[in-house]
């Protein structure tokens, strides 16, 4: 996560709840859930996003199956107020904090055997069926957390402008995950990996310039969170670098680290090389993106355009590294230029 000069985390278990909204217009208290199954070949995110001054909250569940089909549901049902990270179906309750956590859903999902078509949601939605889905997840924390609020030295608040900001605090945890994901009448019991992350504070979307965002728990002793960023208006310098390597219980933070992405015709991810270098030792995580979904959100009075969006793709992805193999999550954030991610135009491939 990136740290304003100065600054400082502060990590709090009561930070798992919802906290009271402060007064930003475009306040978001939000938390993401992904879980695999890498021997049945199934996997899931879900994300829940509430804004209590806006009146709703942001939902997505998405479930890729082992046949490449995907099984994905947005809405923004109606919320009066930031109690609970419960609407639309889906539920997020914490068990214990920092410890664990559980997931539940119960609605539809729209079920497309081409995931791509989400790059235009309005035809996506018209084209495939609906189709009922039922998942109960229990996740289990295996990492210590990572991140926490970004406060001033002294404790207090940090002044955060809402028309840039994208969170007040973050944190993030590789899992280990049971329970079951059913669909169409198709139930699959899951006993696998997973991770999770929190978000609070206020958020537009099209605040971020790019990232690229590679959450992976290959099991209970070893995991790897690699998150590159670009820095919107610094073109020249170095990219943001954060993340952390899971070995035996404790975290080896990341000081360096790029990826190296092949897209295919859209710009589209197909697979990356991702060095990463701890002060321990360096790691080279190989990723082959399955089924992919492209999420877009239209820039704040935007005309709808190419260029007026920032395009989200969520990939189930196979990775590999010292000699372990597990399913997991790629995720790609982009401003996007006349058809081109941002990342693609500051960062070309060498």
């Amino acid at each position: 996560m990136y740290m304003p000069p100065g600054s400082t985390l502060r990590l709090d278990p009561r930070d798992e709840y919802t906290h009271v909204p402060e007064d930003a217009a475009n306040y978001n208290e939000s938390m993401y859930f992904n879980a695999f199954d890498t021997a049945r070949g199934i996997g899931a995110w879900m994300r829940l996003g509430n804004r209590p001054h806006e009146g709703h909250a942001e939902m997505t569940c998405c479930v890729y199956l082992p046949d490449g089909r995907v099984g994905f549901m947005h809405a923004r049902p109606h919320i009066a107020n930031n109690d609970a990270m419960d609407a639309g179906g889906l539920r997020f309750e914490v068990i214990e904090p920092f410890k664990r956590l559980r997931a539940t859903y119960e609605g539809e999902l729209l079920l497309m055997d081409d995931p791509h078509a989400m790059a235009d949601p309005s035809s996506a939605f018209k084209r495939y069926p609906k189709r009922p889905a039922s998942i109960a997840l229990d996740f289990e924390g295996v990492s210590p957390m990572h991140g926490g609020e970004i406060v001033a030295p002294d404790g207090s608040r940090l002044v955060l402008d809402p028309a840039s900001a994208v969170y007040r605090g973050h944190t993030e945890q590789s899992m280990a995950v049971r329970g079951h994901i059913a669909v169409d009448g198709q139930r699959f019991d899951i006993d696998g990996t997973g991770y999770r992350d929190k978000s609070w504070g206020p958020r537009h979307w099209h605040s971020f310039h790019w990232y690229k965002w590679l959450p992976v728990t290959f099991g209970r002793d070893f995991g790897v969170l690699l998150s590159v960023k670009g820095r919107k208006d610094h073109k020249g310098q170095a990219h943001h670098v954060s993340g952390n390597v899971l070995r035996n219980g404790r975290h080896e933070p990341v000081i360096d680290g790029r990826i190296v992405t092949v897209y295919d015709e859209r710009y589209f991810p197909r697979s990356f090389t991702a060095h990463v270098r701890t002060a321990e030792r360096s790691y080279t995580l190989q990723g082959k993106v399955g089924a992919l979904v492209p999420l877009r959100h239209k820039r704040a009075g935007g005309a709808g355009e190419e260029s007026s969006y920032t395009r989200i793709t969520e990939g189930i992805t196979e990775y590999s590294c010292e000699g372990r193999r597990v399913l997991g999550m790629s995720e790609y954030c982009d401003v996007m230029v006349d058809g081109t991610p941002i990342s693609v135009l500051e960062e070309p491939a060498p």
